[in-house]
């Protein structure tokens, strides 16, 4: 049988975690993960990163993997996957790669455009004006720096536009120049999978999940990580709110709800993009039966 990777993508609360430990069980699959924070060994409660019992035994790649003193960006993975995968081929037939991170899952099965590398002090100069200047300036300056490029990326991801801030201003060069639009091409057939709920269903899990992570110590958690608040990986959802809170920014009660909010029109977002992407075949999450009669064609007719 030739390689074969499935993709499942979804928003995130959507229940991805216990649907792939299980397909990946049913397959004889690995999970390769396409998540950007739950690779960080000290993001756990508030990345809703699977606990051993949830991994249930099922090897997963890309989950606790790297220091978050380490920047890892989508190119990274792009080449850490594809050496793997690579790898992983070689003695097995079906893979199953798992996640909500539209820019890795992007990285996965289409490639990235080879960008330059910025130093490390523009980096850091840009998350600190980030912190205390906001997103709407930077957003701003990319507009003014490269006006097609600014229309083109994610402009509501902090990182996103950071990164694109780096090149434009290291390089000279608008970010948008150095975008080819090729797509590479894959050594393994695909099986594009997306999963989704009901909006109010999604919101309400959502929801549930913020004040499960509360109880498991997410303030403690973020307290731990304050040395490292400049990083990539923590302007996001579950952790800014929650360093407002410990700055005086905004009262417990107001980062929380405010956490939810946030967290809910990320999904939102997330659903956007999956939905825009070509070749995904929807599912309701509780569909699994479906899900399983899906791939089972698929691999038939590979």
């Amino acid at each position: 049988m030739k390689a074969n990777l499935v993709v499942l993508v979804g928003p995130t609360a959507v229940g991805k975690t216990a649907l792939s430990v299980r397909l990946a069980k049913k397959w004889k699959a690995e999970i390769f993960s396409a998540d950007s924070r739950q690779l960080y060994k000290e993001m756990s409660i508030g990345t809703a990163k699977p606990t051993p019992e949830e991994i249930e035994g099922v090897k997963h790649h890309f989950i606790d993997s790297h220091p978050i003193t380490q920047n890892f960006t989508a190119g990274d993975f792009e080449r850490q996957l594809d050496q793997k995968l690579e790898e992983y081929f070689q003695k097995n037939s079906i893979g199953l790669l798992s996640g909500g991170t539209g820019l890795f899952v992007k990285a996965a099965l289409y490639g990235l455009d080879d960008m330059p590398d910025a130093p490390q002090e523009l980096r850091d100069e840009l998350m600190s004006r980030l912190r205390t200047e906001g997103l709407e300036v930077l957003q701003k300056e990319l507009q003014v720096l490269d006006p097609e490029g600014s229309k083109k990326i994610e402009i509501q991801n902090p990182q996103r536009v950071v990164r694109a801030l780096e090149v434009c201003i290291s390089t000279g060069k608008p970010f948008s120049s150095f975008r080819t639009g090729a797509d590479k091409v894959l050594p393994y057939h695909t099986i594009k999978i997306g999963i989704e709920r009901d909006r109010e269903e999604l919101y309400s899990r959502i929801n549930q999940r913020v004040d499960l992570m509360v109880q498991q110590g997410l303030l403690d958690e973020v307290k731990k990580l304050m040395p490292f608040r400049n990083s990539y990986a923590l302007q996001t959802v579950g952790y800014k709110e929650i360093f407002d809170y410990l700055d005086g920014i905004t009262t417990w009660e107001k980062s929380i709800e405010l956490l939810k909010r946030n967290t809910r029109r990320y999904a939102k977002r997330q659903l956007t993009w999956f939905k825009n992407q070509d070749q995904f075949t929807w599912f309701h999450a509780d569909d699994e039966e479906g899900i399983n009669e899906y791939i089972e064609k698929s691999l038939l007719h590979n």
